[in-house]
């Protein structure tokens, strides 16, 4: 290491030292080059496995570790990529989920040209950046069967036993226009697709008949219709995170006395009225309805299966209110799971056969303004009726900070 380095090499590692690194590695990134960078994390790792976990140094060195990370991932330059492999190689070796959070800086940074040496042999990049990576170029509407230096990997068998290589390899249709972060050396933004919780709404018809309607949810279906919202509810630091992955068959099809187009156009008059009839934890102490033709926090909106999908996904990519962000490939294949879940679809079922039952389904959203939702961002109801109109999936989730 040179001589400045060597200097510092006695300092305590601290908050101000720490950022005195970050400054110093900024700097000598445009004069030096990508190796310095990737060095100075390198000649600091041993020094960080030797403090105490949980220790004000330990966290000052994984600010600034993260820090040295970002600034190679989301800067373009001559050997940037194969440095930071380098230096995670060194410093953060087998780490899902720092590989994940890498793979979502790159994709939104690099050029899909510059991200070859990920692919490439002898590299050191884990098999778990690699197809993380994929899918996070795959959301971005990167061709990657056809990228030079990527294609031979993302076409290669060996890795068909990842979980990620279920997923098809261009997007499908609901996963059009996803909600993806920008990044920068100082920090990150995402949008929020979700509804605005002080939506109101026409008040639902009461019922003139009750309808037949029996649960048919299996622990299965629940837990896998609940797979893009599990990380607001299983979080440890979003205790008040909850979930509801219900659903239901019918003896007759619902809103039989209409129109039997289940498009998004459509929205069964009874569709509402069953819905609080239905029991459901979500809509307890809805209250009293309202007279037809006045609003209310409750209501139903037909929407479209790729509405629906980016609810799935942003609830899973970016998580809640604290750090349960599963980021874009996991967050792919979560919302894949739930919209499968809730379209009626076997668990093995095909990408084809899960994409045209998403399509045969009438989509909707709903919102409530009750006790069990807490009325803020992270508010999410999304209902599926089958084409027969005999079976509703209903997923509800809400956290807070």
């Amino acid at each position: 290491m040179d001589e400045q380095l060597t200097k510092l090499q006695a300092l305590p590692m601290t908050v101000r030292t720490a950022r005195m690194l970050e400054r110093t590695a900024r700097r000598r990134l445009r004069r030096d080059g990508a190796a310095f960078v990737a060095g100075l994390g390198i000649w600091l790792a041993p020094r960080h496995r030797s403090m105490p976990a949980g220790s004000d140094a330990a966290a000052a060195f994984d600010d600034l570790f993260d820090y040295l990370v970002r600034l190679l991932a989301v800067t373009r330059g001559p050997g940037h990529v194969e440095e930071l492999l380098r230096l995670l190689a060194a410093a953060r070796p087998d780490d899902p989920e720092h590989d994940r959070y890498v793979a979502s800086l790159l994709a939104s940074c690099q050029r899909p040209a510059d991200l070859a040496p990920v692919y490439g042999e002898g590299t050191a990049a884990s098999e778990e950046l690699r197809a993380c990576l994929l899918h996070e170029l795959v959301l971005r509407g990167v061709p990657v069967a056809e990228a030079p230096g990527i294609a031979a990997w993302a076409t290669s068998p060996h890795w068909r036993d990842h979980p990620l290589a279920a997923l098809p390899p261009v997007p499908t249709e609901p996963e059009r226009d996803p909600d993806l972060p920008a990044y920068s050396v100082d920090g990150s933004s995402c949008g929020f697709p979700y509804p605005d919780p002080e939506d109101r709404y026409p008040a639902p018809r009461p019922l003139a008949a009750p309808v037949a309607a029996v649960e048919t949810t299996t622990a299965a279906t629940a837990r896998a219709m609940a797979s893009a919202v599990a990380n607001w509810a299983e979080h440890p630091e979003e205790p008040e995170g909850r979930v509801e992955a219900r659903t239901f068959a019918f003896a007759e099809p619902l809103g039989s006395d209409v129109s039997t187009d289940v498009s998004t156009d459509v929205l069964p008059d009874a569709l509402p009225g069953v819905l609080v009839a239905l029991g459901l934890d979500c809509l307890t102490d809805l209250g009293e309805l309202p007279e037809p033709g006045r609003k209310t926090a409750f209501g139903v909106v037909p929407v479209e299966a790729a509405e629906v999908w980016r609810f799935l996904f942003a609830a899973s990519s970016t998580g809640g209110a604290y750090d349960s962000a599963c980021y874009a490939a996991y967050g792919r294949l979560h919302a894949w799971t739930s919209l499968a879940a809730l379209a009626g679809a076997p668990p093995d079922a095909p990408a084809s056969e899960v994409e045209a039952r998403v399509r045969a389904c009438a989509w909707y959203r709903f919102g409530a303004d009750t006790p069990w939702f807490h009325r803020v961002v992270w508010d999410l109801g999304v209902l599926a009726l089958s084409p027969d109109r005999r079976r509703l999936a209903v997923l509800a989730a809400t956290t807070t900070d």
